[in-house]
């Protein structure tokens, strides 16, 4: 993938991305705090069998970043990029980004024509700790209060885990000074996920899609994001749960391979 183009969204912002590969359109959406070289692996694992499409969403790389913040705008920006690639396209997720890649598909109808979500975050039951109920606003004071460092370590420990005496290793990855980066990010992600980490049944009338919805676990996953897989499938109407075996929450990322197998057998047979 060489280089980036741009699209205009529906606000005027400007959206980079990048195109590689031949055949049907699916686009790669990244996760927080990352721009679209995190899902690069992916990319070019797909792109032997479909034109891929991976970009930098608002607020990341080269794409514009307009105040306030808007979860509603994301879609936007999909719907340009779909427009640029024809008009139709699937997409595809992992972690925090599948509850934007449903809003999009909820949102556009037929332009969509399928999804693949790797292990959506979902916490529907006691089967983990919900998300703090304040957890946005804490992130933008702490961005605000450019205290950047924080905003990550906050994000690792309160909502993926992490326990905190890992936390000053991970400060010595490079991986954490992009995260810094695009800190402001996490109070992004946390409004389009608000209502699908509380706890709490999915909501039954946030999404109506007709398109075909994997929503796939790795087979070394964690429990709740099974639960949560088996619960969108009881609030939507043509989603298959799937195992990617031997694989964890990373995978998405770390294994591209064999999930670019399972995107390519769910959507092309």
């Amino acid at each position: 993938m060489s280089g980036l183009s741009t699209v205009t969204s529906a606000d005027g912002t400007t959206i980079a991305y990048g195109k590689t590969g031949s055949g049907p359109a699916i686009i790669v959406i990244s996760n927080v705090a990352e721009d679209h070289t995190g899902v690069a692996g992916l990319a070019a694992a797909l792109a032997d069998h479909f034109t891929v499409i991976s970009f930098d969403r608002r607020g990341r790389g080269a794409s514009g970043d307009p105040q306030p913040y808007d979860p509603a705008r994301e879609i936007d920006d999909i719907a340009a990029l779909i427009d640029g690639a024809g008009g139709s396209a699937a997409l595809a997720s992992g972690s925090g980004a599948c509850g934007l890649a449903l809003d999009a598909a909820g949102a556009l109808g037929g332009k969509v024509t399928g999804l693949y979500l790797y292990e959506p975050p979902f916490i529907v039951d006691d089967s983990r700790t919900p998300a703090p109920a304040d957890y946005v606003e804490h992130q933008q004071a702490l961005v605000e209060a450019g205290r950047r460092s924080e905003a990550v370590e906050y994000f690792m420990t309160e909502m993926v885990g992490v326990p905190a005496e890992f936390i000053p290793a991970m400060k010595q990855d490079p991986s954490w000074d992009m995260m810094a980066k695009y800190a402001h990010t996490y109070a992004y992600d946390g409004q389009i996920l608000r209502g699908l980490q509380d706890g709490k049944p999915l909501p039954a009338d946030r999404w109506s899609i007709d398109a075909p919805v994997a929503v796939a676990v790795g087979g070394n996953g964690e429990a709740f994001i099974r639960e949560g897989a088996h619960a969108l499938a009881e609030v939507l109407p043509n989603v298959t749960v799937l195992t990617l075996p031997d694989q964890d929450h990373s995978a998405f990322w770390m294994a591209p391979e064999p999930v670019a197998r399972q995107v390519r057998t769910f959507l092309r047979g």
